[in-house]
């Protein structure tokens, strides 16, 4: 049985308890706020999961601190993620760090001071993007290991999504002003709070082969006043490494959700769909001009999150190397620079290169 201890008690949180408790870990869910605490302990948590897990520990911060864990997860908004991630491998030694997406702000701070510090702890450090370990990836990447595609010809993500929902699970919350999520330097607006898309982008590129993203050229439609500063849509051009030229827009407007990838290849294509109906991720396919073949998967919402929680603990029995793994340190680092670059490229009208 592992030892976890998640950081923050609003909903990321309690996702991640939930999974960890699916495997039987010892979990302690913990905040600087013993009002969160007593919010997930009497709301969050059994109203999602029917009932309060009384297995699980709630604890201040400090409380906590020193106390050495196989698993800590961060899931805090993202400017604090990178503070409280060093902040505790100062303090205790864990085996695997989970960092909720995205990584950090745009301006990538401190990113090498943690990067050296984990290494020197001996702490492999993970980045939650749940979607590249879910049973749809998983499908899509088998049929391109059979050849469905030919040769890739471009990767198309669309991630469209209005926040109320986000909102609707944080009733604490009276808007966009109110959290990082109305400020893109926080981490928030549609290209940060919606940044699966372009990971995810990334993760098929580097399963075709056709390496990382090089080039970027984004418009966004931004929102500014005396109480907010964030994308509520972008549209986000990419070139990899190897040429591979693809998109990705993303929103907080589009009510009903759409969550797609579109992988186009001389031979035939692989549709990616998240929430494709109710109950339900899918995958559509062709190739070689046959029939267009669907396939529903059955999903819930906490399973987002369990193929995540069990591939963390394939990485602590040594199943999965840490430079294989797709939620490693360095792709979610591959993800900030995409994001970094299309709001430099969006502010200052121009195509921006990344350095591989």
């Amino acid at each position: 049985m592992y030892k976890v201890k998640a950081v923050g008690a609003g909903s990321i949180g309690n996702h991640m308890a939930y999974a960890c408790r699916q495997l039987n870990w010892d979990v302690t869910i913990c905040d600087i706020d013993s009002a969160a605490l007593e919010r997930t302990k009497n709301d969050i948590y059994p109203s999602r999961y029917g009932a309060w897990d009384t297995e699980i520990k709630l604890a201040l911060n400090s409380e906590v601190e020193t106390e050495n864990f196989d698993v800590v997860i961060i899931g805090t908004p993202p400017d604090t993620h990178i503070a409280i991630a060093i902040n505790e491998l100062k303090n205790s030694s864990p085996k695997v760090m989970l960092i909720e997406k995205p990584l950090s702000t745009p301006e990538l701070e401190n990113l090498n001071e943690l990067e050296e510090l984990a290494k020197s702890k001996g702490t492999k450090l993970c980045v939650s993007y749940n979607h590249t370990t879910t049973q749809n990836t998983l499908f899509a990447e088998n049929l391109i290991r059979k050849g469905v595609l030919g040769t890739p010809k471009s990767i198309n993500v669309q991630w469209l999504e209005h926040w109320g929902g986000i909102f609707g699970a944080h009733p604490w919350l009276a808007g966009p002003h109110d959290s990082y999520l109305g400020f893109y330097k926080r981490g928030g607006g549609s290209t940060g709070e919606h940044s699966h898309c372009i990971n995810i982008f990334q993760h098929f590129s580097r399963v075709l082969g056709m390496g990382e993203v090089t080039e970027v050229n984004a418009t966004m439609d931004m929102i500014e006043n005396d109480k907010v500063s964030y994308d509520q849509n972008a549209i986000i051009a990419l070139r990899t490494e190897n040429g591979l030229v693809g998109s990705v827009i993303t929103d907080v407007l589009t009510k009903p959700a759409k969550k797609a990838v579109r992988i186009q290849g001389d031979k035939g294509f692989i549709e990616w769909y998240v929430n494709y109906k109710d109950g339900f991720d899918a995958i559509m396919y062709q190739s070689e001009g046959g029939e267009i073949q669907e396939e529903l998967i059955s999903k819930s919402r906490p399973d987002d999150f369990q193929n995540e929680i069990k591939h963390v603990g394939d990485i602590l029995s040594g199943h999965v190397k840490i430079e294989n793994s797709p939620i490693s340190f360095e792709t979610g680092l591959q993800t900030m620079k995409v994001i970094q670059a299309a709001y430099s490229s969006a502010m200052n009208k121009r195509l921006v290169q990344i350095n591989q």
